[in-house]
């Protein structure tokens, strides 16, 4: 068993049962996800989904890396970013059976999204009913503009530069 912990800082600590840090992780899509607000895993703890208070989900492959945390090349991928709502999401769950990810934001909304996509299926209180096999139709909630971003496997944190700018003013020119 493993602890998870969300931060204001956007971090992801995972802890040993016994209390040792094993792995801190900071998401890299290119969308800032500000302080996490919500976590939760599928029921084997293979995938680690994160809310935040920008009202991004990010999701996270955690399965080899648990497998065997102390081999380096197991490593804990993120693999989608969505935006889900305008505001803080202050829950969320993963319902297996029907790959389906439910959140809620302090709007006092909750949806439903493909939990491998992305895709949203509609909210809670509409007319229609759900329709979860379809997931090729791209509709949004009205108040999102942002697809969801599959994060390709090469992607790697970014790393600060020190930037040298050889531009001078010459006044003569």
């Amino acid at each position: 068993p493993i602890l998870a912990s969300a931060h204001e800082s956007s971090c992801i600590r995972l802890w040993s049962i016994q209390g040792n840090l094993m792995k801190e992780l900071l998401p890299f899509s290119e969308h800032p996800s500000g302080p996490l607000t919500a976590l939760c895993t599928d029921s084997f703890t293979k995938i680690l989904l994160t809310g935040s208070k920008e009202g991004y989900i990010i999701r996270w492959n955690i399965a080899s890396f648990l497998e065997d945390s102390r081999n380096r090349r197991n490593k804990i991928q993120e693999e989608l970013c969505w935006r889900a709502h305008a505001t803080e999401v202050v829950d969320l769950f993963i319902e297996e059976e029907k790959n389906v990810v439910a959140t809620a934001s302090i709007d006092g909304s909750v949806r439903l999204w493909h939990a491998r996509t992305g895709y949203y299926f509609g909210y809670f209180g509409q007319s229609r009913k759900f329709e979860l096999s379809d997931t090729s139709r791209l509709i949004l909630p009205s108040d999102v503009k942002d697809f969801s971003a599959i994060i390709k496997e090469e992607s790697q944190h970014m790393e600060k530069k020190k930037m040298i700018y050889p531009l001078r003013l010459d006044r003569d020119k």
